[in-house]
C-alpha cells in the first residue's frame, strides 16, 4: 500500500498512497478494527449494524456498538432495534445492513434482498452544533473507508431515519 519517494538529495521515504489515507477533513482519523469489523458484516452476515462514535478527545471514529443478527425477529424489528441503539443527544455514524423484499410486478415474484445502508445520524432536538459540525465533516473519511456501502441516510429526527423512508430511499438509489 505505500510507495517509495526519492527526495533530490537522495534520502527515501515511504509514501502512504492518499486513496488509502484514513484522515478526515476534521483531522479525525478512522480506527483500524472499524474496517475489520465492517468487512465482518459484509461478508460473515453475523453482524447487523455497526455504529461508531468519535473519541471523546476528537482523534478518532472508533466502535461504539454492534449489533447481531437475530434470525427470529422480522426485518422491520431488527431495523427497530439498531435505530433504538442511536443516541438521541449525540450523534453517531453507522452502517446497517438492510433487508427487504424486491417485488417484481411482472412475474408476480418475491424475492429477499439486502443492502448496506450508511448513516448519519445528527438528532436535532440533542447534539449540539459543535458536535453536528464535527461528524459532518470527518464522516466522508469512514464512508470512503467503507467500501461497498450503499446509500447514504442523513437522519436529523426518528421520522427521517424510519423504515419505510430508508427502503425508499434504497429503491431510488438502484
Amino acid at each position: 500500500m505505500s510507495s517509495k519517494e526519492i527526495r533530490a538529495n537522495g534520502s527515501q521515504r515511504f509514501v502512504v498512497p492518499k486513496r488509502h489515507q484514513m484522515k478526515a477533513s476534521s483531522g479525525v482519523q478512522v480506527a483500524p478494527d472499524c474496517l475489520e469489523t465492517y468487512q465482518s458484516l459484509k461478508t460473515q452476515k453475523q453482524l447487523k449494524y455497526i455504529i461508531f462514535k468519535i473519541t471523546d478527545d476528537k482523534k478518532s471514529i472508533v466502535l461504539d456498538k454492534t449489533g447481531v443478527d437475530d434470525k427470529s425477529l422480522d426485518s422491520v424489528k431488527k431495523y427497530e432495534a439498531f435505530v433504538n441503539e442511536l443516541p438521541q443527544n449525540d450523534c453517531r455514524l453507522a452502517v446497517y445492513d438492510f433487508d427487504y423484499i424486491l417485488e417484481d410486478d411482472a412475474t408476480k415474484t418475491q424475492g429477499q434482498r439486502n443492502k448496506i445502508v450508511f448513516f448519519f445520524w445528527a438528532p436535532d432536538d440533542g447534539a449540539s452544533i459543535k458536535a453536528k459540525m464535527l461528524y459532518a465533516s470527518s464522516k466522508d473519511a469512514l464512508r470512503k473507508t467503507l467500501v461497498g456501502a450503499g446509500p447514504d441516510v442523513q437522519g436529523n429526527d426518528l421520522a427521517g431515519v424510519a423504515y419505510e423512508s430508508v427502503l425508499d430511499k434504497i429503491m431510488r438509489s438502484k
